[in-house]
């Protein structure tokens, strides 16, 4: 995961737009029920390590994301775990899970009640609680200062989020949303794209593997509902 964007105000809806990006030839799961352990549970499912990237649970309305960062790239378990830990546990999450021996990572935990932010460095785990409003969180952390967040927070605040995703192509520029390139010799790109509305009780996710094409989104409401095109 490699960019996400969260609208938190009391008394609305929580919206994220969550933006995947992992080589292109790692098989995964689209947003479904795949934890006969968490059953109120839904997220892509990565088929290689059975965790996630994003997952929300439908009765609390919660939803957490991780993303990856630079500082250390190797590490086990897989960070797939994290959001697991995180929609289950809350803000006691670290007491659930062994952070120290991943790489390292951003955790979001994104909730009707506010959005807080853990970052492992591979040396502390920091935690940030956000105010309300519109954050942009890449693998430098949150509202960066860098070229992406410079671009791209300015469209989000002033367009609808659908439309800037639709209106970019894949590239290999550091800055761009949409991203495609080699990595000795295998493809790294935007594999998967999300927009999630959540409230206590339910959750709607429009998403694609194809994100910046126009008719590429299907949208699913749960508790479950007909597939409509987006």
């Amino acid at each position: 995961m490699c960019t996400v964007v969260t609208q938190w105000a009391a008394d609305e809806p929580l919206r994220i737009l969550a933006v995947r990006d992992e080589f292109a030839a790692r098989p995964f799961d689209p947003p479904g029920a795949w934890w006969p352990d968490q059953p109120t549970v839904i997220g892509g499912r990565d088929r290689l390590a059975g965790g996630s990237w994003c997952v929300s649970d439908i009765n609390t309305g919660v939803t957490a994301l991780v993303l990856n960062r630079r500082e250390r790239r190797d590490g086990t378990p897989s960070r797939g775990v994290l959001p697991l830990a995180a929609v289950s546990a809350g803000e006691s999450w670290p007491d659930q899970v062994e952070h120290r021996q991943m790489a390292s990572f951003n955790l979001v935990l994104a909730a009707p009640s506010g959005v807080t932010v853990w970052t492992w460095d591979a040396a502390e785990l920091r935690r940030q609680e956000l105010p309300p409003g519109q954050h942009m969180m890449t693998s430098d952390g949150v509202d960066a200062d860098n070229p992406k967040t410079s671009r791209f927070a300015p469209l989000f605040k002033t367009r609808p989020w659908y439309d800037v995703i639709t209106g970019t192509q894949p590239s290999d520029d550091p800055a761009a949303l949409v991203v495609r390139h080699e990595v000795e010799g295998n493809i790294y790109a935007t594999v998967f794209g999300q927009l999630i509305t959540a409230a206590t009780g339910a959750i709607t996710i429009a998403s694609s593997t194809t994100p910046w094409i126009h008719g590429s989104w299907t949208q699913q409401s749960w508790p479950q509902s007909p597939a409509s095109d987006c």
